[in-house]
């Protein structure tokens, strides 16, 4: 057996190859692409296990290894844990191979978790949505800022882009140049609207009959954008063992620092998934304006938090709220509702008592 550790990088990869006593077998630097990095495998003529560390690309390489007949397994290390374990002074493409090499003969590797195809697939679908849903911001902003510029007054409709906002943009004049700007950006606009809705349409084919999805659109401030970040994130909720874990993985925990008996708790933590606390803060708010149990929630804390503090709170519980749904394949249930009716029995049956 060889142990194969890839050091990969945009346009190559370096790669180091040892026997099962630890000695260099092969060492090379390779091109990014599938017929090279065969070929590689293919010469050490042995069964091999490899290695490359979870940076931003590392799907496409990991997809690839899995495809070559002689690599009976690849494992995905956690970039920060190795270099917790494997701190060096001097460090080059060739060590940091080497490095995941011995780690991996060792089996001592940190592993990251590693989804599925189909979920990645996904997930670039839905933060594609989000990356749409940005630019649409913005170009709302310039034609906002553009209008201002010229001393257009907006007409009083809840929404400048809706369907009466839309009719009076189409009536305003403004001077040659910038009634262009205004004309190009309104098609812009139009053009992304257009998007969104087919990356919507995408999400909605491949997520309709998705379990967790009919799960998570129960729960508060979850709808078919948040509710699809939070499910694709999450993936397989059986990796959580406790809703803490998954408070943790959001990044919705504050960090603490224990020393000398003296214990302080700071700020989040930021070794975490960005993109489901942000999800779970978005729902947070949402959740605050349309569920009572949550606005108790927030309400109880903003008063000596602040409510960015409360909020972060709100999205913890929300988090807390998802993992036990997943986990017992439930729709959310409000508790307090059953909580106030039994209480408002236990006043009537006081009431007849004392009569």
């Amino acid at each position: 057996m060889l142990y194969v550790g890839i050091d990969y990088h945009k346009r190559y990869s370096q790669v180091n190859a040892v026997d099962e006593r630890g000695k260099a077998r092969a060492h090379s630097r390779l091109a990014n692409d599938f017929c090279t990095i065969e070929t590689f495998f293919r010469t050490l003529n042995e069964p091999c296990k490899a290695v490359l560390e979870a940076g931003w690309n590392w799907g496409v390489m990991y997809d690839w290894l899995e495809q070559i007949e002689n690599v009976e397994e690849v494992q995905l290390a956690h970039p920060q844990r190795v270099q917790a374990i494997a701190a060096a002074q001097v460090k080059t493409d060739s060590i940091d191979a080497s490095t995941l090499s011995q780690l991996l003969r060792a089996d001592l590797i940190p592993r990251a978790y590693i989804p599925g195809t189909e979920t990645r697939r996904l997930r670039e679908i839905v933060r594609q949505r989000l990356f749409l849903v940005r630019l649409r911001t913005m170009m709302k902003n310039r034609i906002h800022a553009l209008l201002e510029r010229h001393h257009v007054s907006l007409p009083s409709v809840s929404d400048l882009f809706g369907k009466k906002g839309r009719q009076y943009l189409s009536r305003v004049v403004l001077s040659v140049s910038a009634q262009q700007l205004l004309t190009q950006d309104l098609k812009l606009l139009d053009s992304l609207d257009e998007e969104i809705k087919q990356t919507e349409q995408w999400l909605k084919s491949n997520l309709g009959e998705d379990r967790r999805m009919e799960i998570l659109l129960t729960v508060p401030g979850l709808g078919q954008l948040l509710g699809a970040v939070v499910a694709l994130e999450i993936d397989t909720i059986e990796r959580f063992s406790q809703s803490s874990k998954l408070v943790a993985y959001a990044g919705l925990a504050p960090s603490t620092y224990a020393s000398g008996g003296r214990v302080t708790h700071g700020g989040l933590m930021k070794q975490s998934n960005k993109w489901l606390r942000w999800a779970l803060v978005e729902a947070a708010w949402a959740a605050v304006r349309c569920d009572p149990y949550f606005r108790s929630q927030f309400s109880l804390r903003c008063k000596s938090k602040g409510s960015q503090t409360a909020i972060v709170a709100v999205a913890r519980r929300l988090a807390e709220v998802v993992w036990h749904v997943l986990r017992e394949s439930r729709p959310y249930e409000d508790r307090s509702v059953f909580k106030e009716s039994r209480n408002h029995v236990q006043l009537s049956s006081a009431a007849l008592v004392q009569d």
